[in-house]
């Protein structure tokens, strides 16, 4: 993907991802132009450009953001673009991936096939995919998924201190594991029990102890704060005298930031996935360096 038949296009509310991934990638940055009817309804307008566009919207809220999404779409197509991608730091409605009661829709099959539908590629990192195997699956296009992991385990590396690394369940076993190794400290991987969107239980192993002072939780994803604050008390429990948490996405629903201070959890870092303050660990440069060195190849 040349940086001369590419360029990025963000709405607003994503203009800091967006300007780190057009540094990365060397290719000109423009904005979504929107406009608000006073009936609610929504005027998008983009800039022509190559022949190739990224558009950058990170999918948090996603109720008020994926109609305009489509129009963006159609807008660049229009405008000449042969080939849109969305890159979509956090991808919304993957958590439902089969129907858990009679009546409910498959949001994630929903999400496919209207975004599959208006792009060529999705770009996204660390989707939500615990019982589907793949990103394809889910979109009847071109997909890419990057892990967070490499930015993850750099981060903590960089602090210079012994950390005990907790996945707090079964799903988060393979990501905690690649950022244990690569990052080169300890981790385990605890069990949770969900009884309620608040309501969340989490165990370690049996006989689990800390092996140093600080332990960091790592999780996907942070919204109600619960898994974090079950997994803290848990900790402390084991003997750790300092719990910290990374996320790389956080949504950080009301109320679950004054939860995560009452479980005494210390320092609380997302990925910049979602606008947050917590954002202290960079991911668009995974992206880019991931399009260029498949530029690389396309030009070997």
């Amino acid at each position: 993907m040349p940086s001369a038949r590419v360029a990025v296009h963000c709405f607003p509310d994503s203009l800091v991802f967006a300007r780190r991934l057009a540094l990365g990638l060397g290719a000109p940055l423009a904005r979504v132009a929107l406009h608000f009817f006073p009936d609610a309804e929504t005027r998008v307008q983009v800039e022509p450009g190559p022949e190739h566009a990224l558009l950058v919207r990170s999918l948090h809220d996603p109720n008020a953001k994926l109609f305009e999404l489509l129009l963006a779409a159609s807008a660049l197509h229009e405008g000449g673009a042969e080939g849109v991608t969305l890159v979509a730091p956090y991808l919304p409605y993957m958590r439902q991936d089969v129907a858990f009661a009679p009546g409910e829709a498959v949001s994630q099959r929903v999400l496919g096939g209207m975004l599959g539908g208006a792009f060529e590629r999705v770009v996204c990192v660390e989707p939500h995919l615990h019982r589907t195997a793949s990103l394809g699956e889910v979109f009847p296009c071109e997909t890419l998924a990057l892990s967070a992991a490499p930015a993850i385990a750099n981060w903590l590396r960089a602090q210079g201190e012994a950390c005990w690394l907790v996945g707090p369940d079964e799903e988060s076993e393979p990501w905690v594991r690649a950022i244990g190794e690569a990052a080169g400290m300890p981790h385990v991987v605890a069990s949770k029990c969900r009884s309620g969107d608040g309501a969340v239980a989490v165990t370690l192993p049996s006989g689990a102890r800390a092996p140093c002072a600080r332990a960091v939780v790592i999780d996907d994803i942070a919204s109600s704060g619960a898994t974090l604050a079950a997994a803290a008390r848990a900790l402390y429990g084991a003997g750790a005298q300092q719990v910290d948490a990374v996320v790389a996405h956080a949504i950080v629903a009301p109320g679950a930031e004054a939860r995560i201070r009452d479980a005494r959890i210390g320092r609380f870092v997302s990925c910049d996935t979602i606008p947050h303050p917590t954002n202290g660990i960079e991911v668009a440069g995974l992206i880019a360096d991931a399009l260029l060195a498949e530029t690389k190849e396309l030009d070997a």
